[in-house]
């Protein structure tokens, strides 16, 4: 009983640290709905119409919430059986010298491979498609070509951009442990990665010396861009460390019963199956957080679009395809590195 007590504390101190997120910062994270279906029936029924519909909503999400709690019990419930015959397996194999590394992950995730395998060939395709882009932006700005040219140059870019957050989106609900390990970039970009990607408050850092001259205006703008980015980038940070430490909270709240067998197998109770089930039920956060540092990402570039002139606008991003492409040639370099026989 204590057991689930604490799980319970846990899960209301999670709905009022993801509250207090998006009042901070409104404009990018995505309205979240606290509170559990007995509090909704204490309310008034002579609420307003627009009230009556948000509870009507909050009622609904803590619907699906309960229901993919109780999914995540039966996987976990059905996973284990297959967990021993895996272990069986996997001690067989050991008896015999064979290694089999990677066999019981390709057996239980193999929609995630395969969705890892298709986004991997998917940004592959959008590299080469920024190089090319970034070309024929280059060369129009070498030949001169006027505003409306370059205009619709720089739409083409910024697009391009948008599909690169879609291609992400899909596979962080495939698979975001994925996204957010960086291993689909390479070794050099991995040591800027913030949440499946860059911080938008240090591209500004590096990218705003290469736009000289700035008007004043210009600069208090890209200024005042940067520290609302360094703001969103720390509410969204601090929160995922919440989540987190909300999952490792979960995972001890139920004491593993001593047994005879050495089988992890059977060291899961019922009560360890729930505390597992509300941690992956904390895990799907993840999911937005990767969304909302997107959405961020996206909305810098935007928003640099309108503080810059249209030649500046392309020349920043010709900056940043640079910065990239320079990471990813750095990855190349040091792959190739001699390295020390002894």
């Amino acid at each position: 009983m204590i057991g689930v007590y604490e799980s319970n504390a846990q899960n209301e101190r999670w709905n009022e640290n993801t509250t207090n997120l998006e009042n901070t910062t409104e404009d990018i994270f995505a309205e979240e709905t606290p509170g559990s279906s007995k509090d909704y029936e204490k309310e008034p029924s002579d609420k307003g119409p627009k009230v009556q519909r948000r509870l009507a909503q909050n009622r609904e999400a803590a619907r699906k919430s309960r229901l993919r709690k109780k999914a995540y019990i039966q996987q976990l419930e059905s996973s284990k059986i297959k967990l021993a015959q895996l272990e069986q397996e996997a001690q067989h194999a050991r008896q015999q010298g064979v290694y089999i590394g990677g066999q019981v992950g390709e057996s239980s995730t193999g929609a995630a491979s395969s969705g890892i395998a298709a986004f991997e060939i998917e940004y592959t395709h959008w590299v080469e498609e920024q190089i090319k882009k970034t070309n024929e932006l280059r060369s129009a700005l070498q030949a001169r070509v006027s505003d409306v040219e370059l205009r619709m140059l720089i739409d083409g870019v910024t697009a391009h951009y948008d599909d690169l957050f879609k291609i992400k989106s899909i596979i962080a609900k495939s698979d975001v442990f994925y996204l957010m390990s960086g291993k689909w970039k390479t070794q050099s970009e991995r040591f800027f990665l913030w949440i499946g990607g860059s911080r938008p408050s240090e591209l500004l850092k590096i990218l705003t010396p290469q736009l000289e001259p700035l008007t004043e205006k210009q600069s208090d703008d890209v200024s005042d861009l940067q520290q609302s980015c360094i703001q969103a980038e720390d509410a969204l940070s601090q929160e995922m460390d919440k989540a987190l430490k909300t999952v490792s909270e979960l995972l001890v709240s139920y004491p593993f019963e001593a047994n005879n067998n050495n089988s992890s197998n059977n060291n899961y109770t019922n009560g360890h199956l729930e505390g597992m089930a509300s941690a992956a039920c904390k895990l799907e956060s993840l999911v937005g957080f990767v969304t909302q540092a997107d959405e961020l990402r996206k909305k810098t570039i935007r928003q640099m679009y309108k503080i810059l002139t249209v030649r500046q606008a392309a020349r920043g991003l010709l900056s940043l395809a640079d910065f990239f492409q320079r990471l990813r040639a750095l990855s190349s370099l040091w792959a190739a590195r001699p390295r020390d026989s002894s």
